[in-house]
């Protein structure tokens, strides 16, 4: 900046006007500044602005998994919310990894933002910790902390798995299986297990229940769990099978077609979270609607609500957002066992 000013002959604080309020600059000063600073390439440092300004016009979203639509789909109804308010939106992607997940954390806090909004899938309130000591926002997304110090809206991920499993029941499955990853320290996961687990015992014991294990969320991972079942005999082989992701399905119905199975004839196949980056099917995929971009906008309209807050008196919420069934072609032709 101090170039510039030299060049165009004006002091300091009148090329900080010029880029901060320009309607207080002369229309000859403002232009001869402005041919300073194109002939010079000079490039504004927002971070700098951002701290002499005494704040951040950015805001962070780091999400565990941007191969998942629905994170996609979160990030846009922030940004959209955040723009209304002449603000950007930064994001990153964690990749499944919680130590990658503390770092994208960590950069946003240097960089200073003046909020953050944090989508994980395990508890990660040290990472909240740190940046509420410095005085910076949290907004939690598909994650309960269970506690009533931070902002959070999720998805009812308890009624997800009930609405997979409810929709099976219906259809005639008497034997399903939950495919997962295993991972007890990963809350959807574990409430999905749970909604599952509740359609079931309200069946009164005419539906048998398995859980089988993948070696992760991928489309490999369901590959390897059909190619294990596919060796069972009829009888024994589930008749309804809910993957905990929608990657997971997709992997699970191609290699099922593959060996011969019919899909949703003989075995109705169903994912948990309309993740439409999800390898296509020879079957459309039913699966549980997350509503991504609704609770983007939620999540940035509570962060930016905490950020304005000057008194001290910001009331922290929980918005629940309800899921759906989406009803399509890989649990639409099943045929009972009776049938």
């Amino acid at each position: 900046m101090r170039d510039v000013a030299r060049h165009a002959g004006v002091s300091m604080g009148t090329v900080s006007h010029v880029l901060n309020h320009p309607d207080k600059v002369s229309d000859k000063t403002r232009a001869r500044v402005r041919a300073s600073i194109e002939a010079l390439g000079f490039v504004r440092d927002a971070n700098a602005s951002s701290l002499a300004a005494g704040g951040s016009r950015s805001i962070g979203l780091v999400v565990i998994d941007l191969s998942n639509s629905m994170f996609v789909d979160v990030a846009l109804g922030a940004q959209a919310t955040a723009r209304t308010q002449g603000l950007n939106l930064l994001l990153a992607g964690s990749q499944d990894d919680f130590a990658l997940q503390a770092a994208n954390v960590d950069f946003f806090d240097e960089a200073r933002v003046s909020g953050l909004l944090l989508a994980p899938m395990r508890d990660s309130s040290e990472q909240i910790r740190k940046l509420r000591k410095r005085g910076c926002p949290v907004v939690l997304i598909n994650y309960d902390s269970g506690t009533d110090d931070v902002c959070s809206v999720v998805v009812d991920n308890e009624q997800v798995g009930y609405l997979a499993a409810r929709h099976l029941i219906e259809q005639g499955c008497d034997r399903l299986m939950f495919v997962s990853n295993g991972d007890a320290s990963l809350q959807p996961v574990a409430l999905r297990r749970e909604g599952l687990r509740r359609a079931i015992r309200e069946s009164a014991g005419r539906v048998r229940f398995e859980e089988v294990h993948a070696p992760d969320l991928t489309e490999a991972g369901g590959v390897e769990v059909a190619r294990r079942v596919v060796g069972r005999g009829p009888d024994t082989r589930p008749n309804g099978v809910v993957a905990v992701t929608d990657t997971l399905a997709s992997g699970f119905i191609t290699e099922m077609v593959a060996q011969g199975i019919d899909v949703p004839g003989e075995m109705a196949v169903m994912g948990c979270d309309h993740n439409t980056t999800a390898a296509s099917t020879p079957v459309t995929l039913t699966t549980v609607a997350m509503h991504g971009e609704r609770m983007g906008t939620a999540a940035m309209t509570m962060l930016l609500e905490e950020i304005g807050d000057k008194t001290g008196t910001h009331l922290h919420q929980r918005i629940v957002v309800e899921p759906a069934l989406v009803r399509r072609g890989s649990t639409a032709a099943h045929r009972p066992a009776s049938a």
